[in-house]
């Protein structure tokens, strides 16, 4: 969109009032993406709007020839959809090669060409030779199985060719790249040498497994029989993905991944329950690549659900929908005390839920709610924390839930449209309890919300509520019964549909930029995924996850309780500095297993733990979610996280009643659903009062709030006896704060008048 038509939008939309969240839909830039200009950036912007696009074809089940009316007849063009091997094979390889082309490995230069760079970019040059034969090399394979010769791992000449033809020039091209771009720095707007070197061996990797997985000798990875060249593309490929992983995500993830890889060889060394098979090198990277790795569930979901709702976010993105969003909740709460902060948690449900990482939500929203916060009297530290534990809250809010519930589905087998359905009462919990967090707080410290004349105007705001109709076709075509594809194809078309009837109306270029931008957005998320694949094929291959599920077992023979908080534990540990997606795909392996095999329903047992997978984002040391916010208030770290843990407190809690009460995933009557509602609703008041000390517009005590504590555990667990007690627990501290206990009704500070 050309700088006229945004300064043409904004000049028609002076009858909203002032539009807090002007800019909300820019495009957030990475300290290491690279910014391209001229010839070289329409190369990488086509290229990543074609990538975004080939999955819209892919899984709309387009055929290329049938758009031109059979008038395009290339023999090589592939029909769609795409062999699912195939296809995840080039899903992975694309946004590996372009993830390379957009992300740096190192900083970027702006000082002239020194002695030391330009030795680096000749050596870089230098491993194209390798990189482009073994790409070469692959081309030859393919024309020689297609001229008959029988294709397998035991022939003397098919070895030496894959060796020493193939394997060895990709390993030393790979290796020899990913070391040079750690040092080599280059203008932000040109392409590194080295990273060329990474995009040619990605294609190579994809290029020889394609031909390999279009032969039955697919059927024999994982086996001695295997060709040595699937081992060593395995592992040129495996590295290619924890060095992108490394450059979008940072250490944790490809750290985390590397314990486990080096828990392949080792593993056999290991005491008690960790103790592993020893198992072959080779026959472990020649079973990487296959669906027990990383072509399995984490890139089945991403190479469908995953990068159709990118695409999705990228259009309301471009449509500026995103932003109507934010305008329409601060209209709606920026009044009420602490508005900023209650503006945060309807902005982060709606927009958390369409994005993959719970870090993302906090760039993408808090940047604009978390200055506000601090403007209206919260300090920098509960800024950052209400904003992290409402971007976190995001990745549980149906229908997307940040593509939890897909993940899910495609694990348990259980059907998408009852995972969302099951995910609306402990998401109303989650956001009901950051709300009550928030607004207690704000009576605490006698908090005053936005003036009128700062914020959007609701009514002329109303007017424009048909921008939530992508939204909405959304879930009902989902719950009409179209497929999760069909549906999110029909809302993003929506997305575009409904643009023309704002001052943002998208036309070719801007439908082209939002591929773009999905295409960019996209590298991220399937660099996690891939990622993630790698540590459960670990998992799957050593049998860990299984000894885990007997390590519980032994557990629940002493407490069925203490089994739950170990496996608690364990999600949160696991996740900790990983992404939502890649943090439960990994949880899921390993504790939902051990979760099932003690007699707990599959659903109960994956939301259990997907709840804490998610919300490790939030819990110290090492939160994601909580550094991110901390990155943009400039509050410490460590005390914005344990903030950020207190506010999603309920979060920790109501997990465990799924297991007592299956009213709360929707499993029982509609009076027992309503009750178990209404009732854990209180309890969550009760469980805000608590953390906060303030009850009913009066200070409370240590003893008011401990029974209060009590008081909203037995609501949350469901039961009419637990919800009587409970009740008459907490209507009685009501009581005794108001009339008798003494405490202070005076709010601590005062904040700004209105």
């Amino acid at each position: 969109m050309s700088r006229s038509e945004r300064s043409h939008g904004t000049a028609q939309d002076d009858d909203l009032g002032p539009l807090v969240a002007e800019g909300a839909d820019e495009e957030v830039i990475e300290f290491n993406r690279r910014l391209y200009t001229g010839w070289t950036f329409w190369i990488v912007a086509g290229a990543l709007a074609v990538y975004a696009f080939f999955h819209i074809a892919a899984l709309n089940g387009l055929s290329i020839r049938s758009m031109t009316g059979g008038a395009l007849n290339i023999p090589f063009l592939p029909r769609l959809p795409m062999e699912s091997w195939t296809y995840r094979t080039v899903h992975i390889a694309g946004a590996t090669g372009l993830g390379f082309l957009m992300f740096s490995g190192t900083s970027f230069s702006d000082r002239a060409e020194t002695a030391r760079d330009r030795m680096f970019r000749y050596l870089s040059y230098a491993l194209l030779v390798p990189a482009l034969f073994s790409l070469g090399v692959t081309f030859w394979f393919q024309s020689m199985i297609a001229s008959g010769t029988s294709w397998n791992g035991m022939d003397p000449t098919i070895m030496f060719n894959e060796r020493w033809l193939f394997g060895i020039p990709l390993l030393v091209a790979t290796f020899g790249a990913i070391v040079l771009s750690w040092f080599h720095q280059a203008a932000r707007d040109r392409i590194n040498p080295a990273d060329l070197v990474l995009l040619v061996a990605a294609l190579s990797v994809a290029s020889y497994l394609i031909t390999i997985y279009n032969t039955p000798i697919r059927a024999t990875t994982g086996t001695s029989f295997a060709p040595l060249g699937i081992s060593l593309a395995g592992l040129a490929g495996t590295a290619l993905i924890l060095e992108l992983t490394r450059r979008v995500t940072g250490l944790a993830l490809p750290i985390i991944a590397g314990i486990f890889l080096i828990y392949v060889w080792l593993g056999h060394l290991a005491p008690g329950v960790l103790n592993s098979p020893r198992i072959a090198l080779q026959r472990f990277f020649s079973q990487v690549y296959t669906d027990v790795g990383i072509l399995g569930q984490t890139t089945a979901v991403s190479s469908t659900y995953i990068i159709l709702f990118i695409i999705f976010a990228a259009f309301l993105q471009a449509s500026k929908v995103g932003e109507y969003f934010i305008n329409f909740a601060f209209a709606l709460t920026g009044r009420q005390r602490g508005g900023p902060a209650k503006v945060a948690i309807f902005a982060s449900g709606l927009m958390g839920m369409i994005n993959g990482t719970s870090a993302g939500n906090v760039v993408a929203t808090g940047s604009l709610t978390i200055p506000l916060m601090h403007k209206v009297g919260y300090d920098k530290k509960t800024s950052g924390a209400i904003e992290a534990a409402a971007s976190t809250g995001g990745q549980i809010m149906p229908p997307i839930m940040g593509a939890g519930a897909f993940i899910m589905a495609e694990i348990t087998g259980i059907p998408y449209q009852e995972i969302a359905i099951a995910a609306i009462i402990p998401s109303i919990l989650y956001f009901a309890s950051v709300y009550f967090m928030v607004d207690l707080s704000a009576a605490r410290i006698g908090m005053k919300g936005m003036r009128a004349d700062e914020l959007p105007r609701l009514d002329a705001l109303l007017r424009r509520v048909f921008l939530f109709l992508p939204i909405i076709i959304l879930i009902v075509a989902l719950f009409l019964g179209y497929s999760v594809i069909r549906a999110g194809t029909y809302a993003t078309a929506a997305a575009a549909v409904v643009s023309w009837l704002t001052p943002y109306r998208m036309g070719p270029r801007a439908i082209a930029y939002a591929f773009q931008m999905a295409g960019t957005m996209s590298i991220q998320i399937i660099a996690v995924c891939a990622c993630a694949g790698i540590i459960v094929g670990v998992i799957s291959l050593t049998g860990v996850g299984a000894r885990f599920s007997n390590l519980l077992l032994g557990l629940a023979g002493v407490s069925q309780l203490l089994a739950m908080f170990f496996a608690m534990v364990i999600a949160i540990l696991l996740g900790m500095g990983m992404p939502t997606t890649a943090a439960y795909a990994v949880a899921a392996s390993v504790v939902a297993p051990g979760l099932i095999r003690l007699g707990i329903d599959p659903l109960t047992a994956h939301f259990f733990v997907f709840y804490f997978a998610v919300v490790s984002a939030i819990t110290p040391p090492v939160a994601l979610a909580s550094y991110a916010a901390a990155g943009i208030s400039g509050a410490d770290p460590m005390a914005t996280s344990v903030a950020s843990f207190k506010i999603g407190l309920a979060a920790f809690i109501v997990p465990f009643m799924f297991f007592y009460n299956g009213a709360l995933l929707m499993n029982a009557p509609w009076v027992d659903i309503v009750q178990s509602l209404t009732t854990a609703l209180i309890g969550v008041f009760f469980l805000a009062a608590s953390v906060q000390g303030w009850l009913w517009g009066k200070a409370a005590g240590t003893l008011i709030r401990a029974g209060l504590l009590v008081a909203a555990l037995c609501m949350i667990s469901g039961g009419w006896m637990t919800d009587l007690i409970g009740l008459a627990l907490g209507l009685a501290l009501v009581f005794v704060n108001r009339t008798i206990a003494p405490g202070s009704k005076t709010p601590l500070v005062q904040g700004r008048a209105d």
